[in-house]
Protein backbone atom coordinates (compact mmCIF):
# COMPACT_ATOMS: atom_id res chain seq x y z
CA UNK A 1 0.00 0.00 0.00
CA UNK A 2 1.31 3.63 -1.23
CA UNK A 3 1.67 6.67 1.05
CA UNK A 4 -0.09 9.16 0.25
CA UNK A 5 3.12 11.39 1.43
CA UNK A 6 4.68 9.17 -1.46
CA UNK A 7 2.73 10.40 -3.93
CA UNK A 8 2.84 13.88 -3.21
CA UNK A 9 6.62 13.69 -3.47
CA UNK A 10 7.90 14.50 -0.15
CA UNK A 11 9.79 10.66 -0.01
CA UNK A 12 11.40 9.19 -2.44
CA UNK A 13 10.28 6.82 -4.89
CA UNK A 14 11.98 3.54 -4.54
CA UNK A 15 14.34 3.93 -8.08
CA UNK A 16 16.28 6.54 -6.51
CA UNK A 17 19.48 4.56 -6.08
CA UNK A 18 22.53 6.82 -6.16
CA UNK A 19 22.60 10.29 -3.46
CA UNK A 20 24.76 13.58 -3.92
CA UNK A 21 25.18 15.53 -1.19
CA UNK A 22 26.24 19.05 -1.99
CA UNK A 23 27.31 22.32 0.03
CA UNK A 24 25.55 25.70 -0.70
CA UNK A 25 28.17 28.04 1.40
CA UNK A 26 29.19 31.69 1.59
CA UNK A 27 29.67 34.37 4.15
CA UNK A 28 27.06 36.20 5.98
CA UNK A 29 23.96 37.19 4.31
CA UNK A 30 24.62 36.12 0.92
CA UNK A 31 22.07 34.39 0.00
CA UNK A 32 22.43 30.41 0.83
CA UNK A 33 18.88 30.10 2.29
CA UNK A 34 17.23 32.04 -0.38
CA UNK A 35 19.26 29.72 -2.91
CA UNK A 36 18.13 26.14 -1.12
CA UNK A 37 14.63 27.16 -0.74
CA UNK A 38 14.48 27.94 -4.16
CA UNK A 39 15.57 25.21 -5.62
CA UNK A 40 14.32 22.58 -3.61
CA UNK A 41 11.34 20.43 -4.60
CA UNK A 42 10.28 19.83 -1.17
CA UNK A 43 9.82 22.36 1.87
CA UNK A 44 13.51 23.14 3.37
CA UNK A 45 14.32 22.51 6.55
CA UNK A 46 15.85 26.44 7.89
CA UNK A 47 17.19 26.90 11.11
CA UNK A 48 17.11 30.27 10.89
CA UNK A 49 16.47 32.76 13.92
CA UNK A 50 15.22 36.50 14.46
CA UNK A 51 18.79 38.53 15.16
CA UNK A 52 19.11 40.15 18.67
CA UNK A 53 21.04 43.04 19.67
CA UNK A 54 23.44 40.45 21.48
CA UNK A 55 24.62 39.48 17.92
CA UNK A 56 25.29 43.07 16.61
CA UNK A 57 29.17 43.09 17.76
CA UNK A 58 29.90 39.90 15.47
CA UNK A 59 27.40 39.80 12.88
CA UNK A 60 28.04 42.52 10.48
CA UNK A 61 25.61 43.95 8.38
CA UNK A 62 27.15 46.94 6.59
CA UNK A 63 26.22 46.76 3.39
CA UNK A 64 23.09 44.48 4.14
CA UNK A 65 19.72 46.01 3.85
CA UNK A 66 16.89 44.37 5.81
CA UNK A 67 18.21 41.56 7.35
CA UNK A 68 16.51 39.93 10.67
CA UNK A 69 17.16 36.46 10.60
CA UNK A 70 20.03 34.17 10.70
CA UNK A 71 21.06 30.59 10.05
CA UNK A 72 22.28 28.58 13.30
CA UNK A 73 23.01 25.12 12.34
CA UNK A 74 21.96 24.24 8.35
CA UNK A 75 19.50 24.82 5.69
CA UNK A 76 18.23 21.47 3.63
CA UNK A 77 16.98 20.59 0.83
CA UNK A 78 16.29 18.15 -1.97
CA UNK A 79 16.05 18.39 -5.90
CA UNK A 80 15.38 15.25 -7.86
CA UNK A 81 17.14 14.85 -11.49
CA UNK A 82 16.13 11.33 -12.45
CA UNK A 83 14.40 8.38 -11.09
CA UNK A 84 17.60 7.19 -9.75
CA UNK A 85 19.72 10.02 -8.95
CA UNK A 86 19.28 12.41 -5.95
CA UNK A 87 20.91 15.99 -4.90
CA UNK A 88 20.75 16.89 -1.16
CA UNK A 89 21.54 20.52 -0.89
CA UNK A 90 22.95 21.52 3.08
CA UNK A 91 23.46 25.31 3.54
CA UNK A 92 25.78 25.88 5.91
CA UNK A 93 25.85 29.38 8.69
CA UNK A 94 28.27 32.07 7.83
CA UNK A 95 29.77 33.26 10.07
CA UNK A 96 33.22 32.12 11.81
CA UNK A 97 31.56 31.11 15.32
CA UNK A 98 29.59 27.94 13.29
CA UNK A 99 32.79 26.95 11.93
CA UNK A 100 32.37 23.30 13.58
CA UNK A 101 29.31 22.77 12.21
CA UNK A 102 30.46 23.27 8.64
CA UNK A 103 32.92 20.99 9.06
CA UNK A 104 30.57 18.46 9.90
CA UNK A 105 28.14 19.45 7.39
CA UNK A 106 31.02 19.00 4.56
CA UNK A 107 31.91 15.48 5.52
CA UNK A 108 30.50 13.29 2.51
CA UNK A 109 30.22 16.50 0.49
CA UNK A 110 31.25 15.54 -3.28
CA UNK A 111 31.63 19.67 -3.87
CA UNK A 112 30.15 23.09 -2.64
CA UNK A 113 29.07 26.26 -4.62
CA UNK A 114 30.55 29.18 -2.57
CA UNK A 115 28.30 32.33 -2.99
CA UNK A 116 29.75 35.74 -3.05
CA UNK A 117 28.72 39.44 -3.18
CA UNK A 118 30.03 41.97 -5.13
CA UNK A 119 29.65 44.43 -2.26
CA UNK A 120 32.01 42.25 0.12
CA UNK A 121 33.95 40.09 -2.02
CA UNK A 122 36.72 39.87 0.43
CA UNK A 123 34.07 37.95 2.85
CA UNK A 124 34.87 35.18 0.60
CA UNK A 125 38.53 34.32 1.12
CA UNK A 126 37.85 32.66 4.63
CA UNK A 127 35.35 30.26 3.03
CA UNK A 128 37.26 29.47 -0.16
CA UNK A 129 39.88 28.84 2.71
CA UNK A 130 38.18 26.70 4.54
CA UNK A 131 36.75 24.38 1.73
CA UNK A 132 40.21 24.26 0.51
CA UNK A 133 41.26 23.04 3.98
CA UNK A 134 38.77 20.21 3.86
CA UNK A 135 39.48 19.36 0.77
CA UNK A 136 36.10 20.32 -0.47
CA UNK A 137 36.31 21.32 -4.56
CA UNK A 138 33.96 24.22 -5.39
CA UNK A 139 32.52 26.40 -7.82
CA UNK A 140 31.86 30.12 -7.12
CA UNK A 141 28.45 31.91 -8.32
CA UNK A 142 27.99 35.50 -7.45
CA UNK A 143 24.75 36.47 -5.87
CA UNK A 144 23.26 39.19 -8.13
CA UNK A 145 21.82 41.29 -5.51
CA UNK A 146 19.42 44.18 -6.53
CA UNK A 147 21.99 47.60 -6.50
CA UNK A 148 24.89 46.05 -6.15
CA UNK A 149 28.04 46.84 -8.29
CA UNK A 150 29.08 44.74 -10.71
CA UNK A 151 32.74 44.04 -12.25
CA UNK A 152 33.84 42.30 -15.86
CA UNK A 153 34.43 38.34 -15.01
CA UNK A 154 38.72 38.25 -15.05
CA UNK A 155 38.36 40.96 -12.68
CA UNK A 156 36.20 39.20 -10.32
CA UNK A 157 38.35 35.87 -10.84
CA UNK A 158 41.56 37.96 -9.90
CA UNK A 159 39.91 39.79 -7.10
CA UNK A 160 38.95 36.05 -5.62
CA UNK A 161 42.66 34.55 -6.65
CA UNK A 162 40.67 32.02 -8.46
CA UNK A 163 42.06 28.91 -10.15
CA UNK A 164 42.04 29.16 -13.77
CA UNK A 165 39.54 25.29 -13.86
CA UNK A 166 37.20 27.57 -10.77
CA UNK A 167 34.22 27.76 -12.38
CA UNK A 168 32.68 31.32 -12.10
CA UNK A 169 29.16 31.94 -12.14
CA UNK A 170 25.86 34.54 -11.90
CA UNK A 171 23.27 33.87 -10.23
CA UNK A 172 20.13 35.72 -8.55
CA UNK A 173 19.39 32.98 -5.52
CA UNK A 174 15.83 34.13 -5.31
CA UNK A 175 15.03 32.75 -9.54
CA UNK A 176 15.34 28.91 -10.39
CA UNK A 177 16.58 29.02 -13.68
CA UNK A 178 19.37 31.34 -12.70
CA UNK A 179 20.40 29.12 -9.11
CA UNK A 180 19.74 26.05 -11.08
CA UNK A 181 22.59 27.21 -14.01
CA UNK A 182 24.85 27.88 -10.75
CA UNK A 183 24.33 24.46 -9.91
CA UNK A 184 25.14 22.62 -13.21
CA UNK A 185 28.47 24.58 -13.41
CA UNK A 186 29.63 22.99 -10.22
CA UNK A 187 28.00 19.74 -11.02
CA UNK A 188 29.87 19.93 -14.40
CA UNK A 189 32.98 20.94 -12.85
CA UNK A 190 32.89 17.98 -10.61
CA UNK A 191 31.98 15.53 -13.64
CA UNK A 192 35.28 16.76 -15.53
CA UNK A 193 37.41 16.05 -12.26
CA UNK A 194 35.83 13.01 -11.80
CA UNK A 195 36.67 12.13 -15.46
CA UNK A 196 40.57 13.76 -14.74
CA UNK A 197 41.09 11.10 -12.20
CA UNK A 198 39.50 8.19 -13.83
Amino acid sequence: MGSALASDGVYLPDTVRTAVKLLIVGHFAVGKTTFVGTLSEIRPLRTEETMTQAGASVDDLSGVNGKSTTTVALDFGRLTLSDDLVLYLFGAPGQQRFTQIWKDIAYGALGALVLADTRRLENSFEVMGLLEELGVPYAVAVNEFDGAPTFPTEELRDALDLLDETPLVFCDARDAGSSTQALIALVDYLLTRTQETV
